[in-house]
């Protein structure tokens, strides 16, 4: 197999990926970390010393690929499959790019900031941080209802990379500071991006390690 995924099925980043590579059938072969393991940590930074998740391997290119949205530009240029998920045009390609930074930056980040806090030794959580990060998810939801009013997908009613992107941001975001009772255009976006095919096989194949979820009580009633 050519390229090969190192990811754990947990990662909001790791999904992005799953999620582009899904989408346009790209074989791939999986290799799932365990990070608990000092041995396969040790390993897994030698192929990339940051130690972030997750990275794709390309043997025949000789090419090891970090950062999510690095990948799938990468797949899209090298292995392209049905659809581009970065589009051709360059107008089109850049509010894709921006909204996949967006999504990134201002949804996942917070995201992962509070979760982060929740899983401090005692006495080491950051209130302030974690009252920021809930402040910037509400912020960004208000952007992205604003602008989804008159869009199928997140950069116009194509499917793209900052789809990827919005889907696992949005889906641990909102066992946080939840925007479904509040936000009706964002809500009918997450709705969409939930029931495409390639978002559902991520969430499923993540169901077995939703227990180690901080706030996985939150998410179960997906499940049932």
């Amino acid at each position: 197999m050519t390229l090969t995924l190192h990811f754990h099925p947990l990662s909001s980043y790791c999904h992005k990926v799953l999620i582009a590579l899904y989408e346009n059938g790209t074989p791939f072969e999986p290799q799932l970390l365990n990070l608990g393991d000092p041995a396969e940590r040790q390993r897994y930074r030698e192929l990339w010393p940051i130690g972030k998740m997750p990275i794709l391997r390309d043997t025949a290119r000789d090419r090891i690929l970090p950062e999510s949205s690095i990948i799938i530009e990468y797949l899209d240029r090298h292995y392209p499959g049905i659809r581009p998920l970065i589009p051709a045009e360059a107008e089109p390609a850049l509010e894709a790019r921006l909204w996949d930074r967006l999504f990134d930056l201002y949804v996942m980040t917070p995201m992962q900031q509070i979760v982060g806090d929740r899983i401090r030794p005692a006495g080491s959580q950051d209130p302030h941080g974690v009252a920021a990060a809930e402040a910037l998810l509400r912020t960004s939801y208000g952007v992205i209802e604003q602008s989804m009013a008159d869009r199928a997908w997140a950069a116009g009613s194509e499917f793209s990379v900052a789809d990827c992107a919005a889907a696992p941001s949005l889906f641990f975001a909102e066992t946080l500071v939840p925007f479904s009772g509040t936000h009706r255009t964002l809500t009918a976006y997450f709705e969409r991006l939930t029931s495409r095919a390639s978002v559902q096989r991520v969430l499923e194949e993540a169901k077995p390690f939703l227990h180690y979820y901080p706030f996985q009580d939150r998410i179960a009633a997906r499940f049932r």
